[in-house]
This record gives structure tokens, C-alpha cells and sequence, in this order.
């Protein structure tokens, strides 16, 4: 199998069923942002710290291609093909929120992103999680899209800010809290 098709070459692509979109589309925007978190999740992975929560991290992983398949679908007869989201999926991620947060400290105030270079993956991570978050929510604007992606996604970016704290503590990084200017 070649990788390349060149069926993309004038500016479009298949989506699952074979109906043929413009790379400009909102659904395609969506589900590249999504593809591009997941590569996001792949580096925080990377990252040495996370090697205890590698499998998390790879479920994540697991998810956000789902994610992406869903969205890559307009004909309701074919989802039954692919795997599904679940409200199960959503409480795996609360669990392990709330995991990491019974072993850090209170937070008092925000936390400006930074302090170790792995921290900073993990925020850059999570706003990318928040634009694909955004761009479903848009795409739902336009046309019905399954509820729990925007609610899985909400979770991911909560899943991934305490994970940032968690790997602060574990990497002995300085959270700098944010303290406004006064004018």
C-alpha cells in the first residue's frame, strides 16, 4: 500500500464512507486539531517523567482516534463500524483527576504554564486540547456531533492541567503563581 494517493492533490480529501470535502471544511479543521492534539499526547508520553502513566497516556491516545474517526463520518449508518465513546471513557479520566489531585497542594491561585520543560509540554498539550474542544463545539453549531466528544475533550484539558501540577511536583518544578499588575 503507497502512501500516497494523490487524490488530495486539488485540495481535497475522503472522509469514512467516501464522500469527498474540502480541506478548507470546519469538520476537517476539527478532526486535524484533534490528530494534532493526539501527536501532543504522544510527546507528553515521551516525557520521562510520564513513564508510570504511559498506558493512561496511550488510552488517551486510543480515544482521541476514535474521537477523530467520529468525526470523520456524516453518514449515521456507518458509526456502528467504528469503535465508540463512552460515558466510561469520561470517568476514567475524572478518576485519575482525582487521583493526582488527593496528592497536591490546594491551589490558591492560577498557575502561569512553565517551571520544566516536560511541564511545558503538557501545557502547550492542554491548549491544544481546549482549541480542539472549541472547534467541535463550533462544528455542533453547524450540525449535530455526539455530545460526549465535547464533554471527553472539557475533561481531557482538566485531566492534562492537573497532570502539569502533578509532574511539577514529581520534577521538583517551581509553580509561579500568576499575581495581576495593579495599575
Amino acid at each position: 500500500m503507497k502512501i500516497y494517493t494523490k487524490t488530495g492533490d486539488a485540495g481535497e480529501t475522503s472522509l469514512f464512507g467516501g464522500e469527498r470535502v474540502s480541506k478548507a471544511e470546519l469538520r476537517i479543521e476539527v478532526y486535524g486539531t484533534v490528530d494534532e492534539l493526539n501527536s501532543w499526547i504522544g510527546l507528553l508520553r515521551d516525557q520521562k517523567v510520564n513513564g508510570k502513566r504511559a498506558e493512561v497516556l496511550i488510552d488517551i491516545q486510543d480515544r482521541l482516534f476514535t474521537i477523530g474517526s467520529l468525526l470523520a463520518t456524516l453518514e449515521p449508518d456507518k458509526l456502528h463500524q467504528l469503535p465508540s465513546l463512552t460515558e466510561h471513557d469520561v470517568s476514567i479520566l475524572e478518576i485519575q483527576i482525582d487521583q493526582m489531585e488527593n496528592t497536591l497542594p490546594a491551589m490558591r491561585n492560577f498557575i502561569l504554564p512553565g517551571g520544566h520543560e516536560s511541564v511545558s509540554v503538557g501545557h502547550v498539550t492542554r491548549t491544544v486540547c481546549r482549541r480542539a474542544e472549541r472547534l467541535v463545539v463550533r462544528l455542533n453549531k453547524a450540525e449535530e456531533i455526539n455530545p460526549l466528544i465535547i464533554k471527553y475533550l472539557n475533561r481531557l484539558s482538566d485531566y492534562l492541567f492537573v497532570l502539569c501540577r502533578k509532574m511539577s511536583v514529581e520534577l521538583s518544578a517551581k509553580e509561579t503563581p500568576w499575581k495581576p499588575k495593579k495599575s
